[in-house]
């Protein structure tokens, strides 16, 4: 059986989508199920069981010889929180004690880790084991999984195979109930259904125009297809980037959420909230030759492509993936 912790969220329920279409019913879903609106999201998935994070600990310990993989999704990733206990409780010690079952029992697993890891990019975006340590995230949420990342490249004793994703902007369907962690595609179909129009933030930076911030911007039907790869791949361990490798402004990005909605763009600037403006990321691209080099050669859809996909199919028709 597969496990995946999150597997109520935005990426899990994707990935439980997934491995479905792929013929995979023994799934083993992990999350708290505590709100009723992620539900939506499992809406006709099929598995073996559903058990409450609370208690998968005990579970997995009892029942280890049953499953074959671990994905573990499953984290607090609200960048605008500041108390870092939050993090280290679910993002920090639960991966760290889900690790050590999995090295424990011999349990191949990959997890959820981040760009937010990357920072202001000063450094880079490369995932070459030697870089990570320079890296300096932001904010609570970027450095927990950061110290997460850090801490797994440090274990004598590892899971027989381990991969740490660094997710890049990843957008589609499924994300509803993320509110403001939602993307920038869903904030902006919002907007301009609501009202014809669309607020970006302004650039603060000097020699950035408004609108003109960067990001490598991922679709989550592909984030899945890689996740799958994984799972049945297991090439070397350590941490791959998980981005397209390119780079596509906001503004350019609700131009594409404007012509696929066939609405006339109007777009308006306002200024970067105070709470975040020094921690707001201008640019991320990920190096993905990592990943290449494993033989994973599917190419990735590009922006527009995805978020045709994304309003026309989704968010228009109000559907889950």
């Amino acid at each position: 059986m597969i496990a995946i912790t999150g597997a109520a969220g935005f990426i899990g329920s994707c990935l439980a989508g997934k491995l479905n279409r792929q013929g995979r019913k023994d799934l083993i879903l992990v999350d708290d199920f505590s709100r009723r609106d992620k539900m939506k999201n499992l809406a006709g998935k099929e598995c073996s069981e559903m058990i409450h994070r609370d208690g998968f600990l005990q579970w997995l310990a009892e029942n280890h010889t049953n499953v074959s993989f671990l994905f573990h999704l499953g984290a607090r990733t609200d960048t605008t929180e500041q108390q870092d206990s939050v993090f280290k409780l679910l993002n920090l010690d639960y991966s760290k004690s889900l690790w050590r079952l999995c090295a424990a029992y011999k349990l191949p697993m990959a997890y959820a880790s981040s760009a937010a890891t990357y920072g202001a990019g000063e450094h880079g975006y490369s995932d070459e084991h030697e870089r990570i340590n320079d890296l300096k995230p932001l904010n609570p949420y970027g450095k927990s999984k950061h110290d997460f990342d850090k801490w797994a490249l440090q274990q004598q004793q590892q899971p027989p195979f381990w991969a740490g994703l660094k997710f890049f902007n990843v957008y589609g369907p499924n994300e509803y109930h993320k509110g403001r962690m939602a993307s920038a595609i869903w904030h902006i179909f919002q907007q301009v259904k609501g009202c014809g129009r669309v607020e970006l933030f302004r650039s603060h930076k000097p020699g950035i125009a408004d609108g003109e911030q960067q990001r490598d911007f991922i679709y989550v039907k592909d984030v899945v297809d890689v996740c799958a790869y994984f799972i049945t791949q297991q090439p070397s361990n350590g941490i791959y980037n998980l981005g397209t490798g390119q780079t596509n402004s906001f503004k350019d990005l609700a131009g594409y959420v404007f012509e696929a909605m066939k609405q006339k763009p109007v777009i308006r600037f306002v200024d970067t909230p105070e709470p975040i403006r020094n921690k707001y990321q201008y640019f991320t691209e990920a190096r993905i030759g990592k990943l290449r080099g494993t033989g994973y050669d599917k190419p990735f859809g590009t922006l527009k492509q995805g978020i045709a996909d994304y309003v026309n199919n989704y968010l228009e028709k109000n559907k889950y993936y």
